[in-house]
């Protein structure tokens, strides 16, 4: 509501300017009603000591804040004047009640024309007074803040008394939330509830009031208010050290900049600052030249010899030769360009940066030359339990060391550039064996064991492990499990004590033919009785654990000749099925052709199956009863350790050929031999060249030999089914020897030499009950010239 005093133009426009502040000031309040706020209300300072000319009066008290005050109205103008000296509220005028909150700047009730709350005096005014009963305490004595208001203009007085209730002083220079007033005429919304009250024309002042309450509000707006200080006013970042330290701060960036654009210029085309490559120092140079640097200092090292360390043990590596090479294309990338980063820039200047070399590197060389190393590995020595003097010793392990292979792979490619002695990585080797499990193994199995013999009895004696025979048989291995196990050399034991029962024993017997009459007959086979050692050796380690009975018997078992008396009966041998004799040989040949035929004499070849020369008599040395003599090596006479065991293999050849048994591989002699047939002969070799026929009938075959001293003869025994007939072609295609001159020595031995030619043999086969020609086969063999020798 609004109400225009008589004052005339000029009043109207000061009441309707109090009127409009107090609605901004209610509308901004209510958007934020928790927010304190500060309102400027504009007014038009009179130009004289204005009059009341109006029966306006304040009717509503209201709460910027939003909340209504719970006081009474407080008549305005409607008591006497007060004067300096104050007076009491009159009548019609209402005090706080005792629940309200106080004016954030007075306290109290508010009264522009005199009395307690009166501007210009009263109990409360500046000049100090005593409140009126009911009114809050306020601080005696002046107000230190006097801001001034206009008339009518609706507007309390802030800063006009003191207001805090400890004597805190609220005005608008000094106020938490103040800020200095641009019009001089202002209204300052305090952290607590501000009461405004709006005019009305509930009460009418007199004439005397009106001339007090006016002259008082004039004294008050021709009052000088206090400016704030340069400590109070404006933002923080307008204080001056704030100011004089943002343009030090921007001058240093801006300094800072242009250098970075300096040194971004100037560094350009460089290695950056501080690079260290291999020891190398390249920082700040140009790149070509770090790059020519680099490759001058570190090109050769691939080929020169790197030092190792490995353990205790020094060795050496070629890089070059372990796939390793500078990868430069790699090495560049980190190095890297010029640093973007200011901050990067400024520690270069003051610091270097390692830069380690990358390498290309061929993993199956790099491989190779690691496995080779590993020979310089230390494998750990496993405790064990020894035997010395006949006594167990447990011996504790003695740890190893072994290459870290994949560590050492990653130091070889990290730092081989380097050049300095490297030391590889190495591990503990395992360790397999715990030193409690050694001790167990001496107290528990050892020491019993060797306590006294074991006897093994047999049908005609026994057989005996001494202790000190035990210590050969016995010995311990880790078992795999942290432990030693007991390992017994059952061949060790059988070969101590078969002997010992060796007459106890039979030996089996195969069946066998005997000629007699010029017809052949069974010779019965013998079933032997052998002792089974390795299941009477079942018993060892429970024998050795034993402490008082150490003895089992020996177990014997019967053994079946391969050749049985039954079986031998079934083959067939009855009569002789082809028959041959050579001559001619003396000395050291006959010899070794005896041994042989002795050896091969007695053998039967089942139906279908080949007999083999070197594999029935096997090797052919001295210890088997073989001596040196003459051969053919080369094309030149020689000796070898059982020469002359060809004419055997000819004459058994020969044999088979009439027997009608099928081939199955022979060689003849490069030159030949007057006294073989032609064409129809054959040599051995011990281990390289052999003899081999097949058994092509249904019955068996039995080999008879016996052997003169100058001819040897070979009858085969069977059941003849075929008839064989040779036809010997001519000799054709002669050549002449040649001749060889050698030092006169043992190794020269004359010869007159004879022509080499070309010869072929007809086998021709028939049934021996119809005459039918069941095959007929020619074989072609070209012989060597035979060199005439001289020694000179």
């Amino acid at each position: 509501m609004t109400t225009e005093s008589s004052t005339g133009h000029r009043g109207r426009d000061r009441h309707q300017n109090g009127e409009a502040g107090l609605r901004h000031l209610l509308e901004s309040n209510r958007e934020s009603p928790d927010e304190m706020k500060t309102t400027v209300l504009p007014v038009t300072p009179p130009a004289q000591p204005p009059q009341w000319q109006g029966d306006s009066a304040l009717t509503e008290p209201l709460r910027v804040s939003g909340r209504a005050s719970s006081s009474a109205p407080h008549a305005y103008g409607s008591m006497p004047a007060g004067g300096p000296g104050g007076a009491p509220h009159s009548p019609g005028s209402v005090r706080h009640a005792p629940g309200d909150v106080p004016h954030p700047h007075d306290g109290g009730p508010y009264m522009p024309g005199g009395g307690p709350h009166a501007h210009g005096g009263g109990s409360n005014a500046s000049g100090g007074g005593v409140p009126a009963p009911g009114d809050t305490a306020y601080a005696p004595g002046p107000a230190p803040d006097t801001t001034a208001y206009g008339p009518d203009s609706g507007a309390h007085v802030p800063g006009s008394a003191a207001h805090a209730p400890g004597g805190a002083v609220h005005g608008t220079g000094a106020h938490d939330h103040g800020r200095p007033s641009d019009t001089g005429w202002a209204t300052h919304a305090a952290d607590r509830e501000t009461e405004v009250f709006q005019a009305t024309d509930s009460a009418r002042p007199s004439s005397a009031e009106k001339s007090g309450a006016g002259r008082q509000r004039w004294e008050n707006a021709r009052r000088s208010r206090p400016r704030p200080g340069p400590a109070d006013s404006g933002s923080w970042w307008r204080r001056p050290a704030i100011r004089r330290a943002g343009i030090a701060a921007g001058a240093l960036i801006a300094v800072g900049g242009l250098g970075y654009a300096v040194d971004a210029v100037l560094s350009s085309g460089d290695v950056p600052r501080g690079v260290v490559v291999a020891g190398i120092d390249i920082g700040g140079m140009d790149v070509d030249e770090a790059d020519a640097k680099l490759h001058t200092s570190l090109d050769g090292r691939a080929g020169q010899q790197l030092p190792l360390q490995i353990g205790d043990v020094r060795a050496e590596l070629t890089p070059s030769a372990a796939g390793l090479a500078v990868d430069w294309e790699g090495t560049w990338d980190r190095i890297g360009g010029q640093p973007l980063n200011p901050f990067a820039r400024l520690v270069s200047f003051f610091g270097t940066r390692e830069v380690e070399v990358a390498s290309v590197v061929d993993d199956a060389a790099l491989d190779r030359q690691l496995t080779a190393l590993r020979v310089h590995d230390r494998p750990t020595v496993e405790g064990t339990i020894q035997f010395q003097n006949g006594k167990p010793v447990a011996v504790p392990p003695v740890p190893g060391r072994v290459l870290d292979t994949p560590a050492a792979r990653n130091e070889l490619i990290d730092n081989w550039i380097e050049g300095g002695t490297l030391e590889l990585p190495v591990v503990p080797a395992p360790l397999t064996v715990r030193p409690e499990s050694v001790e167990r193994a001496l107290h528990e199995i050892a020491e019993p064991a060797v306590r006294g013999d074991v006897v093994f009895a047999g049908k005609d004696g026994d057989a005996r492990l001494t202790p000190e025979q035990i210590t050969t048989v016995l010995s311990f291995a880790p078992d795999g499990q942290g432990g030693l196990a007991a390992n017994y050399d059952l061949n060790a034991a059988a070969a101590i004590l078969a002997p010992q029962l060796a007459k106890s024993e039979v030996e089996p017997k195969d069946a066998t033919f005997a000629v007699s009459g010029g017809a052949p007959r069974v010779v019965p086979a013998v079933v032997g009785e052998k002792i089974n050692w390795p299941k009477t050796l079942e018993q060892l380690s429970a024998l050795l654990a034993a402490s008082q009975q150490r003895s089992a018997p020996a177990v014997y078992e019967k053994v079946e000749p391969k050749l049985t008396t039954e079986a031998a009966q079934g083959l067939g041998i009855v009569e002789q099925m082809g028959s041959f004799t050579t001559s001619g040989f003396s000395g050291p040949s006959g010899v070794n052709i005896r041994t042989v035929a002795q050896k091969v004499n007695g053998a039967v070849i089942q139906p279908g199956e080949t007999f083999s020369l070197n594999d029935f008599t096997g090797p052919r040395g001295t210890a088997e009863g073989y001596v040196e003599s003459g051969i053919i090596d080369h094309g030149r006479p020689s000796t070898a350790v059982g020469g002359g065991i060809s004419q055997f293999a000819t004459t058994l050849y020969n044999a088979a050929y009439f027997a009608g048994l099928e081939d199955a591989g022979h060689t003849e002699h490069s030159y030949y031999i007057s006294r073989y047939p032609a064409a129809r002969e054959a040599t051995v070799f011990d281990g390289a060249i052999d003899l081999k026929f097949r058994n092509n009938t249904q019955s068996g075959v039995y080999i008879e030999t016996f052997a003169t001293a100058s001819d040897i003869t070979v009858r085969l025994w069977g059941t003849k089914t075929v008839d064989v007939e040779s036809i010997t072609g001519d000799k054709t295609k002669p050549t002449e020897p040649t001749t060889v001159t050698l030092p006169k020595g043992k190794d020269c031995i004359a010869s007159e030499g004879a022509p080499g030619f070309t010869i072929s043999d007809t086998r021709v086969i028939k049934d021996r009950k119809t005459g039918r020609e069941v095959s007929r086969a020619t074989r072609t063999v070209k012989y060597d010239p035979i060199p005439v020798v001289k020694c000179e």
